[in-house]
């Protein structure tokens, strides 16, 4: 009895929260922009999805735009550790790295050496992911994949599946990160791979299956402190009270329901789908709702570049988003995005899923205004006010 005892207490010991700290780096979405280069990009983005509309239009993970991000973290893949920086995308379900044969695109990234690690298994099959932009392509492998960086409190995940890179697109090269780290569920999956930290929650090295997402308001240098990613707990350090909860309508993508859009004179009070997105910077939203909160802010819409500029020193109201019966309110400070000294941007795009899945992409505004709980033993969604003016 007292044997029984022990390794039940063992067993509880082995859970724990981790904590993954996060690097902000300005988008090279909002770099383009100040530097003139994105009206070219579009137009060439656009010429791509015309030459293969049957590629684009069925893509599985067609809300990524990995130009688009802005907080990365370290992980590291092997025995011993070997370093990576990655997207934290909850967008997104596939972890993936490049590996030696990657050359394209490749030469400034950290590359996974197999034969470096004591804990390699070999697998072998091939994958390839296209993304809204950007693909990449390889062979899976496993390994531990640990969340953190070395010298820090680490998450270790033992035998996890992964992607190995051989090949790459464009659209990363240049990039900070390495490769994606996807945080979404397995259905959403490439090849049905099991997520890093849903087999962390599978083998039950949490504490809770969840995890609670704070961001830092953005700032102007790049590669400082970003935020954190608390997983196993809700953060009640950087996060006020839970406000409320959600259920998740698809656990796929953290998709749930969305009551209504406000902002000033305008509202739109359809109930629609919508994901939170770690992996997206600004809000994404059908076009008409989108025209008029950014009217109604007065933001200006230039089709070239597919944005809405507002004056920097405009003082709109908040942009409220009805989630069931509780308003939560996004302030200027997060969704109006300075380019330069004297551009700046309302922080929403058109976006079109097209005709199945969410409406709406719930980006970096709105999860820097609240804390974000991925309550994925519940699955639903949680929100605390974020505890930073």
């Amino acid at each position: 009895m007292k044997t029984i005892i022990l390794l039940a207490l063992f067993g509880l010991s082995l859970a724990a929260v981790h904590q993954h700290s996060l690097v902000w780096r300005e988008s090279k979405k909002v770099q383009m922009i100040r530097n003139g280069e994105y009206k070219a990009y579009l137009e060439y983005l656009n010429h791509l999805r015309a030459a293969s509309p049957s590629e684009f239009a069925s893509l599985p993970q067609n809300v990524n735009d990995f130009g688009d991000y802005e907080y990365l973290g370290n992980i590291t893949v092997g025995t011993p550790d070997q370093k990576f920086v990655v997207v934290l995308d909850t967008g997104s379900a596939n972890l993936w790295v490049p590996g030696p044969s990657c050359r394209t695109y490749c030469s400034a990234k950290n590359k996974y050496q197999s034969g470096q690690s004591s804990t390699y298994v070999k697998n072998g099959q091939s994958w390839s992911i296209q993304y809204g932009s950007g693909s990449a392509k390889g062979i899976l492998a496993q390994d531990t994949v640990r969340f953190g960086d070395v010298g820090q409190s680490q998450l270790a995940v033992p035998t996890t599946t992964f992607g190995v890179a051989s090949q790459i697109s464009s659209d990363f090269n240049n990039d900070a990160a390495d490769g994606i780290l996807g945080l979404a569920f397995t259905s959403l999956a490439v090849d049905g791979v099991v997520p890093p930290l849903i087999n962390a929650i599978n083998q039950g090295l949490l504490d809770q299956p969840l995890f609670t997402v704070w961001l830092e308001h953005r700032g102007m240098l790049n590669n400082v402190g970003g935020g954190v990613f608390t997983y196993g707990a809700v953060d009640t350090t950087n996060c006020g009270s839970v406000i409320g909860y959600q259920p998740l309508s698809s656990a796929t993508y953290y998709q749930f329901k969305v009551a209504g859009f406000a902002l000033g004179s305008y509202s739109s009070n359809s109930a629609v789908d919508v994901i939170s997105d770690t992996g997206t910077s600004f809000l994404g939203g059908p076009q008409t709702v989108v025209d008029g909160l950014a009217t109604a802010a007065g933001a200006t819409y230039d089709s070239s570049y597919e944005l809405y500029f507002i004056d920097c020193d405009a003082t709109p109201g908040s942009l409220d988003i009805t989630i069931g019966s509780t308003k939560y309110s996004i302030q200027p400070v997060n969704y109006i995005v300075k380019v330069d000294e004297n551009l700046c941007v309302f922080g929403a795009f058109a976006f079109d899923f097209g005709g199945y899945g969410p409406s709406w992409i719930l980006g970096d505004p709105f999860i820097r205004q609240y804390c974000n709980i991925y309550d994925i033993g519940n699955q639903r969604m949680g929100f605390a006010p974020s505890l930073q003016k």
